[in-house]
């Protein structure tokens, strides 16, 4: 079992502390006997504690820095939704393959943004450019929102809001378990509730730090009985030696959790597992002795729109795969809708 994270360094921003949110942390990590330092931004946070590149990796996972989002402008974020809403960044995860690892670069600490008023009012205006046309915002693109928002309630902040607009939707997904806090939210059935699932065996070798599958699962049930819209993400989908079985039993647990009721309108969203060279070379570093198949020969490459390709699985594989998946959607989740596969 992973206990809820708690920092073991915290940074503040100047102008963090002018804001409730950063008062209120500010007080709470000091009352825990956190060491505190101080910043005049994020991009100066340097010498880390480590003796090696290893142990300071390890450091900057557990660091975080309380700021302001200083750009208001929110990135798209298809094809999940229109837009991602920019909460927090970083995760305090050790997913192996996780796609943070290359664009986080050398600064893999986490984030969290107090002006969460200014944040809501900027989605606000997003929403009147596209009325009468449905706005959907993604506030996991950059971050596990859920792993940190015990300390911090924005993202609770965040549900309610939407939960009081006609045109707004709000979506994240999740590897942890720790969302009793949320349960009580007035979401108004405005808010997608995803968990990130996986077959056993990648969540036991490659995820680290996150939630045990047993702990999601059962976690899942709990946000279902809350009438949250529910959805599943199935990535990386990884073809380990067995995979068909583990990925079975997967659905199986997932639907003996889930009341019949529950299943009607989940939405499942398949990715497949892929990796850029850039990222290689960053897993292979911060996870030396990963078990992460990377190996260029057994994959295809995939031209990206920003000039960096992918290696993704062959089509013979990826077409069993597919196939495979979609077959146990079917089985156990009969009502529910395949949003994408990538």
């Amino acid at each position: 079992m992973v206990r809820p994270f708690m920092p073991q360094l915290v940074y503040f921003e100047p102008k963090a502390l002018e804001y409730p949110l950063g008062e209120e942390l500010f007080k709470k990590f000091r009352d825990k006997d956190i060491e505190i330092r101080y910043t005049t931004s994020h991009n100066q946070v340097r010498n880390l504690p480590g003796e090696n590149d290893f142990q300071r990796y390890r450091m900057a996972k557990s660091t975080l820095v309380v700021g302001l989002r200083k750009t208001l402008k929110f990135d798209t974020s298809k094809p999940s939704a229109e837009y991602a809403i920019p909460f927090a960044t970083g995760c305090m995860g050790h997913c192996h393959y996780c796609y943070l690892q290359t664009t986080m670069g050398n600064k893999p600490y986490i984030r969290t943004y107090v002006n969460v008023e200014e944040i809501l009012e900027s989605a606000q205006q997003y929403m009147e450019e596209r009325a009468p046309e449905i706005t959907r915002f993604e506030a996991s693109c950059t971050s596990d929102i859920v792993g940190i928002d015990h300390l911090t309630h924005t993202l609770k902040r965040a549900i309610e809001y939407f939960g009081k607009t006609d045109l707004g939707r709000l979506r994240f997904v999740t590897k942890f378990n720790n969302v009793d806090h949320l349960l009580d939210a007035k979401h108004n059935g405005r808010t997608r509730f995803r968990f990130s699932m996986n077959a056993d065996y990648v969540i036991k070798y490659f995820e680290p730090g996150t939630s045990r599958l047993h702990e999601r699962i059962e976690a899942a049930g709990k946000v279902a009985k809350a009438g949250y819209p529910l959805g599943f993400i199935i990535a990386p989908i990884y073809l380990f030696d067995g995979w068909q079985e583990g990925y079975k039993k997967l659905f199986e647990q997932l639907s003996a959790e889930l009341a019949e009721d529950a299943k009607e309108g989940i939405t499942f969203e398949l990715i497949q597992h892929r990796f850029t060279k850039p990222a290689k070379r960053v897993i292979e570093k911060n996870y030396p002795m990963t078990k992460l198949e990377l190996d260029e020969e057994k994959r295809r490459y995939k031209w990206g729109k920003y000039g960096i390709g992918k290696y993704i699985y062959p089509k013979e594989e990826e077409t069993e795969m597919k196939d495979t998946l979609f077959n146990y959607i079917q089985t156990y989740f009969p009502k529910g809708k395949i949003e994408y596969f990538t």
